[in-house]
């Protein structure tokens, strides 16, 4: 998936998935996140936005120009963790967090990262499975968090990682352009 927008499902043009790469998007993901965690689930504040925060990489799903979903990514070495996914309660059906997933598992793997992890409570851990494929971690221990009645449980997905993941013999103009826009030239990109 080339490009920073995702027309998400097919039928359904007003619905896109982005990169966020504007402080408006990212506001938008955070008023996702206070709608879905602090109003409806009584999630701290200090618990739904943290340090990590300013280290990821988020995305936004849009219904038109409404905000309507939101997932967090973080790096590590051979690996990415899928956090914060939220969806406002209107747009909470699978095709919504199967078309952001899509769009998020592609841009993982552009990167050239082969597996991506959550957490999940048991009632979700069983939508990631069967909707995105996810698996159970075998051996990993439950993670409890306060002021959740139940365990998270670590999930895993192997991606394939296509031709065009970003890499060291890539070429370097591609790594100075914005996060998710690798495949259109920058403005400021010289011609000679």
């Amino acid at each position: 998936m080339s490009g920073k927008v995702n027309e998400a499902l097919s039928g359904h043009n007003s619905v896109r998935v982005e990169v966020v790469t504007t402080l408006e998007q990212l506001q938008h993901a955070y008023a996702i996140r206070a709608i879905c965690f602090m109003e409806e689930n009584g999630v701290a504040a200090g618990q739904s936005y943290d340090g990590n925060d300013l280290q990821a990489t988020h995305v936004i799903a849009y219904c038109g120009d409404e905000p309507i979903g939101a997932q967090r990514i973080r790096w590590f070495k051979d690996f990415a963790v899928i956090e914060r996914t939220a969806f406002r309660r209107a747009y909470r059906n699978p095709r919504y967090l199967k078309a952001a997933s899509e769009f998020v598992f592609a841009h993982i793997a552009r990167k050239g990262y082969t597996r991506v992890i959550t957490h999940a409570m048991p009632v979700y851990a069983r939508l990631w499975r069967s909707l995105l494929g996810f698996k159970e971690v075998p051996g990993k221990e439950p993670v409890y968090f306060a002021g959740h009645p139940e365990p998270y449980v670590e999930l895993v997905k192997e991606l394939n990682v296509g031709n065009d993941a970003i890499t060291l013999a890539t070429d370097p103009t591609v790594l100075f352009r914005i996060e998710g826009e690798w495949d259109a030239a920058s403005k400021y990109e010289a011609h000679l």
